[in-house]
C-alpha cells in the first residue's frame, strides 16, 4: 500500500493551494480518506475526512476554507486550500482507513495507512 502526497509550497497569506494523494494497493472506494496536519512539537491535527460516498467532515479550524474531493477513477484524494493562513503552515498527511461507515474518523490511530507528507508554507 502506497499514498503519494504532493501540492505542498509556499504561498502569501490568503492564496489558495491544492494538494493531492495517489494511493495504490488499496481498493479505494473501500475506504475513506483523510487529511492531517503537524507543526514541530505538535501532534498530529485532523483537518478533514471524506467517505467512499462523498460525505465529507471538517475541523472547526479550515471549514469554509478548505475543500476536501475524491476521485474514486484515479484513487486520488485532494485538498483545495483557499484563504491560507500562516497557521495554516504545517506538513501535511493523507491517510485512509478502510471503512464504509458514513461516519468519519478524527483521530491518526484509526487510520491505517499514510502519506509521506508535504509541506505548505503560509508567509505572512
Amino acid at each position: 500500500v502506497q499514498l503519494q502526497a504532493s501540492g505542498g509550497g509556499l504561498v502569501q497569506a490568503g492564496g489558495s493551494l491544492t494538494l493531492s494523494c495517489v494511493a495504490s494497493g488499496i481498493t479505494f472506494s473501500d475506504y475513506s480518506m483523510g487529511w492531517f496536519r503537524q507543526t514541530p512539537g505538535k501532534e498530529r491535527e485532523f483537518v478533514t475526512a471524506i467517505n467512499w460516498d462523498s460525505g465529507r467532515y471538517y475541523s472547526s479550524s479550515v471549514k469554509g476554507r478548505f475543500t476536501i474531493s475524491r476521485d474514486n477513477s484515479k484513487n486520488s484524494v485532494y485538498l483545495q486550500m483557499n484563504s491560507l493562513k500562516p497557521e495554516d503552515t504545517a506538513v501535511y498527511y493523507c491517510a485512509a482507513r478502510r471503512s464504509r461507515r458514513i461516519t468519519l474518523a478524527t483521530r491518526p490511530n484509526e487510520y491505517a495507512y499514510w502519506g509521506q507528507g508535504t509541506l505548505v508554507t503560509v508567509s505572512s
